[in-house]
């Protein structure tokens, strides 16, 4: 009997320490998401960017070709299933590789892989969706640039897409596309619980000079900021 005891205690210490590492996590995320690192002083309007988010995953969209930058060499309209180059701006968003695939939606959801992207287990991809209309609402907020701050976005985006020994990004040929006009590609970096796909588009705003949380895991921090 005392050794079930024993048994029941530790088991009981593991649930109270589990639990007191979520609220500490949860409280992280809601302090350090209100609070704000300013934009740069003396913006220019240049370019015009967006964020997005579904509920739950933050996106930057930028224009597929401008002035600075033509993507079209990395990201091509022909490694979707719709191949239409008619459209304008990419989202642009990263995450887990193995979650990306297997988790269209939140049906498709299994614990698994959850667990897997939460400890930083897997590799991570970059997925792309192609845009033809931009509408700014609660979920989608335009930002405008500077050329200068335009190009330090670039480069952090850039800097994310893992390329062959060419030099080539590499596009990971899937049947798990969400619709005609997306794609996915192999990514550097590893997806966390403290590094998430919001982490990496709220570190993209840092990079660019606009305003932006200190830190968040979610999507709501990011667009708290520009509320």
């Amino acid at each position: 009997m005392k050794y079930l005891k024993k048994i029941a205690k530790a088991i009981w210490r593991l649930v109270l320490a589990f639990l007191a590492l979520v609220l500490t996590y949860l409280l992280a995320a809601l302090l350090l998401s209100a609070m704000s690192v300013s934009k740069e002083p003396g913006t220019g309007n240049d370019v015009a960017i967006y964020i997005m988010t579904n509920g739950d995953h933050t996106d930057i969209v930028i224009p597929v070709k401008n002035a600075l930058k033509d993507w079209r060499p990395e990201i091509k309209y022909d490694e979707t299933t719709g191949k239409d180059t008619s459209y304008p701006y990419v989202a642009i968003g990263w995450g887990n590789k193995d979650f990306y695939l297997n988790t269209p939606t939140w049906a498709q959801f299994k614990l698994s892989l959850g667990v897997k992207a939460v400890l930083g287990l897997g590799t991570s991809a970059i997925h792309t969706d192609f845009c033809k209309e931009i509408r700014e609402g609660k979920n989608c907020k335009k930002l405008m640039l500077s050329n200068s701050q335009y190009l330090k976005l670039v480069h952090y985006i850039d800097g994310y897409f893992k390329r062959d020994a060419a030099g080539k990004v590499i596009n990971i040929k899937t049947t798990a596309n969400y619709d005609s006009s997306d794609a996915f590609y192999d990514a550097n970096g590893t997806y966390s619980l403290f590094c998430t796909c919001n982490t990496w588009a709220n570190k993209a705003l840092k990079a660019c000079g606009q305003k932006a949380c200190v830190w968040t895991p979610f999507d709501k921090g990011v667009f708290y900021q520009y509320r």
